[in-house]
């Protein structure tokens, strides 16, 4: 059975993107619940699955359904990290193919920047790491940089490029958090947090949330907002603790793109926008590359100079993403949410032409977990 084209995004939301003042992290949740089932025209009361991964709450799917007051027929609550969410589409996309569901809800908030200043976790620093006193987890990212640059001569620059590319975007788009310009310069001359990566090579600690409503394509068109189809996707996990990553050039991505792209039928040169969880500006090096946009190793040539900014060569990140425009803790709605938008037209200054295919990507944990989401129009069913 191939999912591909079967399940839609006919609804998307963000919330208290930015600071959040008062409001805890399920009110945010709650918040773009709300506003993604507007965008849809559907009634809180025609949800009858969710799916959603808190930060700090273990069994954050009955919380959800508690506080929305819902009696939903399946709820899902895997905890993968950020990825969670392109996961949770994958899910969806099953759940109704098997008329096992009709209305999809998946959603996240999270307020830890109002809350606490810093990443909230529930995770301990593994065993076998813990004795060396990493920053968690900084340091694994950092170990990972560091094996790049030494295997295959990325430099800081290039590094650099990742993070100006993210705010050249942010600046188009009115709801980033960090819209001041930001030069290589700027970057490579900030803060050290974990060698060799600096403060503006980082993420972002924003509050926010997302939400998006999902159902089967034969009803799709029936929403206010053009649809956006599930045309692919696929999973790829490699280690929970970064001691334990085979190869720390090699994420799962590799996996996870090949089969999302088969299903989908397309391949890298055909994908008109690009949405890669940018937890650290190796992220977006490596996940290029895994994803097969340029070969391995020539992902810094790749990003460099501009080459993923307005008028590069390809578009990455179109709002800013988590380095400069939101990252609440986990970024993977965000992702699915302006692919959402870049498809249906709605990005402002920052859109893409007439963009009909649209790949959304999430990491989870220490590059542990990936899952690619190929989306398109209805053009290309």
């Amino acid at each position: 059975m191939s999912l591909r084209g079967k399940a839609a995004i006919v609804g998307a939301a963000l919330a208290g993107c930015g600071e959040a003042h008062g409001k805890s992290s399920m009110e945010i949740t709650i918040e773009g619940v709300h506003g993604a089932l507007a965008d849809a025209g559907i009634a809180l009361g025609e949800v009858d699955a969710v799916a959603t991964c808190q930060p700090l709450d273990m069994l954050s799917g009955l919380t959800l359904a508690q506080e929305l007051g819902l009696n939903p027929r399946f709820t899902m609550n895997n905890r993968m990290g950020g990825s969670s969410f392109l996961s949770h589409t994958l899910w969806a996309a099953m759940l109704l193919e098997l008329r096992l569901a009709d209305t999809v809800l998946i959603c996240y908030g999270s307020n830890q920047r109002t809350a606490s200043g810093k990443l909230m976790t529930a995770l301990g620093l593994p065993t076998y790491e813990a004795p060396y006193r990493p920053l968690f987890p900084l340091s694994s990212y950092a170990l990972a940089t560091d094996r790049h640059m030494t295997q295959f001569g990325t430099t800081r620059e290039q590094l650099a490029d990742v993070a100006v590319a993210a705010r050249a975007w942010a600046q188009k788009n009115p709801d980033a958090f960090m819209r001041d310009p930001l030069t290589r310069e700027d970057v490579i001359a900030s803060r050290p947090v974990s060698d060799p990566l600096r403060v503006r090579d980082c993420c972002l600690v924003t509050d926010g949330g997302g939400a998006i409503v999902m159902r089967r394509a034969e009803t799709a068109k029936d929403h206010p907002r053009p649809p956006v189809y599930l045309l692919g996707g696929g999973e790829g996990t490699t280690h929970r603790d970064i001691s334990e990553m085979a190869d720390l050039t090699v994420t799962g991505a590799a996996q996870s793109g090949r089969t999302a792209m088969d299903m989908a039928g397309v391949k890298p040169a055909d994908i008109d926008v690009v949405q890669l969880y940018d937890a650290f500006t190796i992220n977006v090096i490596l996940f290029l590359e895994d994803l097969g946009f340029c070969k391995k190793g020539e992902g810094g040539a790749f990003v460099a100079n501009g080459g993923i900014a307005p008028g590069g060569h390809l578009p990455v990140n179109t709002n800013g993403g988590g380095l400069s425009c939101v990252h609440p803790g986990m970024y993977g709605i965000f992702t699915l949410v302006e692919a959402v938008r870049q498809l249906r037209g709605d990005a402002g200054d920052r859109q893409i032409g007439s963009a009909e295919l649209a790949l959304a990507h999430g990491n989870g944990g220490v590059l542990s977990s990936q899952v690619t989401n190929i989306l398109g129009t209805e053009a290309t069913l």
